[in-house]
């Protein structure tokens, strides 16, 4: 795991899984391919071949099928502790965390606009207060991951 060079986006994947209410264990591919094509090499990370993480696997937000949000506190974790080792402060979250916090409701809206009426077929009620919860739920992603945190015992053993 050492030699993925995003590791960094387990993190935002968890950010993502705990406001969506991600049912599945968080996934991902992961392939050798030169950094520079995919992502600007840093300081961090100078190697110009490594390996990369693509998470897949979002088909059960919303807790799969019953369009509902759930607090299960270690849902959406990675199944390879090591991807959150590096993890020392709220500020490892970032840019993700305030992405999510801050989500614009007109982002939401026109969404929610461009469904087409037949793909509801009598549901358009249970969506809208399923993207109203949604919209409530993103202030809350900060106490789903510090209940995760307490939920497994030293799955971020280096944040203090």
């Amino acid at each position: 795991m050492k030699q993925v060079s995003n590791l960094g986006h387990f993190l935002g994947a968890l950010v993502l899984d705990k406001w969506m209410s991600n049912a599945d264990g968080r996934q991902a591919i992961y392939f050798r391919a030169r950094l520079a094509e995919w992502a600007p090499v840093s300081v961090d990370h100078p190697r110009k071949v490594g390996f990369l993480a693509h998470m897949v696997d979002q088909g059960f937000m919303f807790d799969g099928p019953h369009w509902e949000l759930r607090d299960y506190p270690l849902q959406g974790l990675a199944p390879r502790p090591a991807v959150y080792e590096a993890v020392r402060s709220w500020e490892d979250f970032q840019p993700w965390l305030d992405q999510v916090v801050h989500f614009p409701e007109e982002v939401v809206d026109q969404a929610r606009k461009q469904v087409p009426p037949q793909w509801l077929e009598g549901d358009a009620s249970a969506l809208d207060a399923l993207l109203e919860a949604l919209l409530t739920r993103r202030r809350r992603v900060p106490d789903l991951i510090s209940d995760c945190r307490r939920a497994r015992a030293g799955i971020f053993p280096h944040w203090q």
